[in-house]
């Protein structure tokens, strides 16, 4: 039996560990209420656009690396909890 991970595995395919399943599920909420944040502010449609980009970017970090991710996401939060520009 070969109990080599294939490399072309994604980490959501790989086997279930309740604490990578939880924070999946932290940063998608996390992410969803990012997004309605963005949504919901008075801005441009350009800096929404560029806001809404960096989310995409968190979004496509955790696909590779999930810790990475959960920390720009909390560095974009706070970022406009402190009406700053978030920069990833």
């Amino acid at each position: 039996m070969d109990d080599r991970t294939d490399q072309h595995t994604s980490p959501a395919e790989e086997p279930d560990d309740p604490e990578v399943e939880a924070l999946y599920a932290l940063v998608a909420e996390r992410l969803k209420q990012a997004h309605a944040r963005v949504s919901a502010l008075n801005v441009s449609t350009d800096a929404k656009t560029a806001l809404t980009r960096q989310l995409l970017i968190v979004t496509e970090t955790a696909k590779r690396d999930l810790p990475e991710a959960a920390r720009r996401l909390s560095r974009f939060v706070q970022d406009l909890d402190e009406g700053r520009q978030p920069l990833l």
